[in-house]
């Protein structure tokens, strides 16, 4: 819901509705610890400046099981003997709104806020003078800072079933909470349910799915209701009814779930939490939009139709993609400079500009590392193995497209390019997510590259997915998409994997170690340093510790060191050793991915100390020793667990391009399937094909196994 964030920082007003399967348990007793967190919630806005009017539920619920225990009370056995009648519901709403506002009025006051009662009915709303006077009255009381709370009069509402009447001013609290929304000319309508928000079928079903953008031609006639309240007599069809109500009226709407302690914040923050209903809604999402499994089945279909185009062909699309990028250069510039002037404007860290910016030179860059993809050898369909299983019956083992990868990244529109020319070369389709701050550049670079592609292959094969619920959706397709790659921060790499069963391929932290030994050649080691921190600070292959061997801490080169980082604008952090002798600021963690000119410095006593301290503090990712000592190097090669090792080499050597493997998905710290920079050979995996002429196992009876290797080429 990140296009609720434009308007959500001008609400000022808002009207909260909570509904009675919020208000009460399902005994039909005040659920007092919700009523306590919804409170506590409204002071916070409320304190912030915020005017809130709230609409509440419960009262009849609550009066029903007060009046069950008062004539359970009174009556003889005899009397529970007999036909029990049910309770006259406006006698249960005179007792239950006297106790619910009593318990509003004591959380309130502990809270130090001031509440207001008012109760309505919908005959009310017919005197033009009445309507005035409320609004005029509410609007004082918000003016000091009271907070308003509605319930309409059900113990006098000359109203029956069924509620929506003839008189059509309101006939719940959801429209009552709508219809004041207007009165008042609120900013915002927030309606509290027992589930997180509108379902495309009932909550219950496995098979529905949250709405998290209400768009009435698209979802009306696709939305199977639910049962009603269980006590109330709203639910789900009363609240979508009022919400498209208000927002018509350009009164944004948000059904969310009342048993969340800080959704209503959530809300006000932009957060995705329920459903919106917004008067431009239709605008933002088309009616014909495909929802996630569709887009996912479609890459599928498109990937099986690329699988079968000749190798020369996918070659030949590759080098076209390389030439459009090129001849449209400018158009791709001036779109990646339009998201940095925003990004800028926008307050965003540094260490996101960089990686955000299209560098003079990159489009070339990109272009080349597509034509060296193109020239690789044919990934698809390699033998790998051949065995004679048994004489006329062999086994091979070729290498296959994974099939449908979803890739998650932040900030870099040139991964775009890199991704999509390695899964073109590999038989792979694509979902690909960019970071919002770089929307436009990705939409150029999506555009050049699927005009290119053959409408035989089908324009669905690299999909460009629009929002971040649709990641959401796309997370829970296990039985559909077949790898998630996250490019990013260590807190997007965490979060995906906390949200899916689909397998993740990518690293958590760029904790990458530089250790200098007390036999490192001194020229060598300053080089090796300080192209490992400055080449490309942003880098997740960056330099974010410097060890260095205990005997070095009072030596010339140590002190060359530091000077020469400093020079670069490198900010230097100690360890717990480092920070005493050198007198450097003590560094918070010694985990830590800085993506910046910064970084900590520390001593160890020798390699054994400097590969201790990098498993204990490091993310398996990239880490070098300078050192002239030919043992001390392959100690340091061999037991360092981390995806890639380098000796006497800057570990900004990690990457696709440099590894000569045209490009490469991202870095991966995993054991399994791939580890390092992942190219072409990671975006494959592995089938049996076994060519026979009419065995069958019968129990084994009657065929000899051989098990013989066979050469690769007959």
């Amino acid at each position: 819901m990140d296009l609720t964030r434009a308007f959500m920082s001008d609400v000022k007003r808002l009207i909260v509705k909570v509904g009675t399967a919020v208000v009460t348990r399902h005994d039909g007793r005040l659920a007092v610890g919700r009523l306590g967190a919804l409170c506590e919630q409204l002071k916070e806005l409320n304190s912030q400046g915020y005017e809130i009017v709230l609409v509440t539920s419960g009262a009849v619920g609550l009066g029903r099981q007060r009046l069950r225990y008062r004539k359970l009370v009174n009556s003889s056995l005899a009397d529970l003997q007999n036909p029990q009648v049910e309770l006259d519901g406006k006698g249960c709403a005179a007792v239950g709104q006297n106790s619910l506002m009593a318990l509003y009025d004591t959380l309130f006051s502990q809270l130090d806020v001031t509440s207001s009662q008012h109760l309505v009915t919908d005959t009310d709303f017919m005197n033009d003078s009445f309507r005035t006077q409320l609004s005029e009255t509410v609007k004082s009381l918000l003016a000091l800072k009271v907070i308003p709370v509605f319930n309409e009069n059900d113990a006098v509402s000359t109203r029956r079933q069924p509620y929506e009447d003839s008189s059509g001013i309101f006939w719940d609290n959801d429209s009552l909470a709508g219809l004041l929304a207007m009165e008042i000319k609120a900013d915002l309508l927030v309606l509290l349910s027992d589930v997180e928000g509108l379902y495309s079928g009932p909550p219950s079903d496995p098979g529905s799915k949250l709405i998290h953008t209400y768009v009435q031609e698209k979802h009306q006639a696709e939305i199977t209701f639910g049962d009603k309240s269980r006590l109330g007599r709203g639910g789900m069809t009363a609240k979508v009814d009022a919400s498209v109500c208000a927002a018509s009226s350009g009164i944004p709407v948000v059904i969310t779930s009342g048993y969340a302690t800080d959704n209503i914040i959530k809300v006000l923050q932009g957060k995705s939490v329920g459903t919106l209903f917004h008067k431009d809604a239709h605008l933002w999402t088309s009616v014909k939009e495909v929802g996630a499994r569709e887009m996912a089945v479609a890459a599928r279909e498109c990937s099986r139709q690329l699988q079968t185009m000749r190798s020369e062909d996918r070659r030949k699309l590759l080098l076209n993609i390389a030439d459009a990028l090129e001849a449209n250069e400018s158009s791709i510039l001036a779109e990646n400079a339009a998201d940095v002037a925003a990004a800028e404007d926008e307050g965003y860290e540094k260490a996101l500009i960089s990686r955000l910016a299209l560098k003079p030179g990159k489009i070339a860059a990109l272009a080349k590392s597509i034509c060296v993809i193109a020239d690789m050898e044919e990934p698809i369909d390699r033998i790998l193995k051949k065995t004679e299983l048994a004489d006329g019956l062999i086994l091979e083992k070729t290498s296959c497209p994974l099939g449908v990868l979803l890739i998650i990244f932040e900030s870099r529109p040139d991964a775009l390019v890199q991704i999509a020319s390695l899964a073109l070369r590999t038989g792979n389709s694509l979902l690909l997510k960019g970071g919002k701050e770089a929307r436009r550049s990705n939409a150029i670079l999506h555009k050049i590259i699927t005009s290119v592609i053959p409408e035989s292959i089908g324009d669905k094969l690299i999909g460009l997915v629009p929002s971040k619920e649709d990641i959401l959706d796309l997370l829970k397709l296990d039985d559909v998409i077949d790898l998630v790659i996250p490019r990013g921060s260590n807190s997007l790499v965490s979060e995906i994997k906390s949200l899916t069963k689909i397998p993740v391929l990518g690293h958590a932290d760029g904790v990458c170690h530089v250790y200098v030994d007390k036999s490192a050649n001194a020229d060598m080691a300053k080089k090796i340093v300080l192209d490992a921190k400055i080449d490309y600070p942003a880098a997740c292959n960056t330099m974010g510790t410097l060890l260095v061997h205990h005997d070095l801490s009072s030596s010339g080169l140590l002190h060359e060191l530091l000077v020469e980082l400093r020079r670069e604008g490198v900010t230097l952090y100690g360890g717990p050793r480092a920070s005493s002798l050198l007198k450097l600021p003590k560094a918070q963690s010694l985990h830590h991915e800085y993506s910046s000119l910064a970084c900590t410095v520390e001593f160890v006593y020798d390699v054994e100390a400097a590969i201790d301290h990098i498993h204990q503090h490091g993310s398996s990712h990239t880490d070098a020793i300078v050192t002239e000592d030919l043992e001390v190097a392959e100690t340091f090669l061999h037991r360092v667990d981390s995806a890639a090792v380098f000796h006497n080499a800057s570990i900004r050597f990690c990457d696709g391009a440099r590894f000569g493997l045209g490009a490469e998905v991202g870095v991966s710290t995993s054991r399994i399937h791939a580890r390092g920079p992942v190219g072409v050979e990671g975006l494959l995996t592995t089938r049996w094909i076994l060519r026979g002429s009419g065995q069958v196992v019968n129990g084994d009876k009657g065929i000899v196994y051989s098990h013989k290797d066979l050469p690769l080429q007959t």
